[in-house]
């Protein structure tokens, strides 16, 4: 392998590597909401500011003088980049107040495969025929996770939240499609401007004052922490991988989500949703195992056109 062929794929190591990352803090969202003793307004407020005002300090602290130009360039892309977050983030928590945190992580799931409809009936991109198989897999695995509001009323979770949850994995595809869109655009500014958006949503019906000094420092590590911290190792992460890559690796939060709650608080996701999210995710190391065959057989046959171009054959 050449230098830059080791340069590049040292790049792509270290980007997996940061994702995955991410996915770790993410994954601790559902254990961060279950914790706080806020209602969920007052949560998605104190969980806003706190990442907002993180999200602010490394910004300046890495742009210096050069704030204010990155905010700017950011443009009607950056602003929709941070709506679909808000969304996302409003959302997931009001999620996780109706519905099982395993239900809440493995719909989130599915957000790969949106972003790859989205982006075929929004900018044309073809989708490949083993994402087609993948995203069919993991369609009938969420089936399989609804299946109990087919003959029961649900108790261990609810369909709205379930919905919601949906609407967390279409927002943050959606973001996917815009930041395909617009490569130019800093996704860690838009992050925090989202987080603030977020937070100016909920005080509408928030209480800040109903917080007390335990609260406050779980809301703070909540903010900060889990999607502050997260956001900064996923952009810094994702520049290093195509879009697709990073977020079929954050899936991992799914994976590693409700294994804290249940370890920690004994919340039992129930046997659909296990089934269901082992079929989901069976559906993601699949396609992501066949992406890495193909990037390898790509780059054997590079290095055997080069060999045979070497030696004048």
């Amino acid at each position: 392998m050449s230098a830059a062929g080791a340069s590049e794929a040292g790049e792509r190591r270290r980007g997996r590597l940061l994702v995955a990352a991410a996915a770790v803090c993410w994954s601790g969202g559902g254990l961060m909401a279950r914790l706080v003793d806020t209602d969920p307004w007052t949560t998605v407020f104190w969980r806003g500011i706190f990442c907002a005002s993180f999200l602010a300090v490394v910004t300046a602290f890495r742009e210096r003088a050069g704030t204010p130009r990155v905010l700017a360039a950011m443009g009607a892309t950056g602003l929709g980049v941070a709506v679909c977050f808000a969304i996302g983030s409003t959302c997931f928590i009001m999620a996780l107040d109706r519905t099982a945190v395993a239900n809440v992580l493995i719909i989130q799931s599915l957000s790969p495969f949106m972003a790859g409809l989205l982006g075929w009936a929004w900018m044309g991109e073809r989708v490949a025929g083993r994402t087609w198989i993948a995203m069919s897999v993991a369609l009938l695995g969420s089936a399989i996770m609804l299946s109990r509001y087919v003959h029961s009323t649900p108790a261990a979770g609810s369909l709205s939240g379930d919905l919601l949850a949906f609407t967390v994995a279409l927002s943050f595809a959606s973001a996917i499609v815009l930041l395909r869109q617009g490569r130019q655009v800093q996704m860690l500014p838009a992050a925090g401007l989202a987080a603030l958006l977020t937070a100016v949503f909920a005080s509408l019906s928030a209480r800040p004052a109903t917080a007390d000094a335990r609260d406050l420092v779980l809301l703070a590590i909540f903010g900060a922490g889990q999607l502050g911290l997260g956001m900064i190792l996923f952009t810094t992460g994702a520049r290093r991988i195509p879009v697709a890559e990073a977020s079929l690796i954050a899936v991992l939060e799914s994976v590693l989500g409700p294994m804290w709650v249940w370890l920690l608080l004994s919340e039992n996701p129930g046997l659909p949703s296990i089934v269901g999210g082992l079929i989901v995710l069976a559906a993601l190391a699949g396609h992501t195992a066949a992406d890495l065959r193909l990037e390898r057989s790509g780059a054997g046959a590079q290095a055997g056109l080069r060999n045979r171009s070497s030696t004048g054959t």
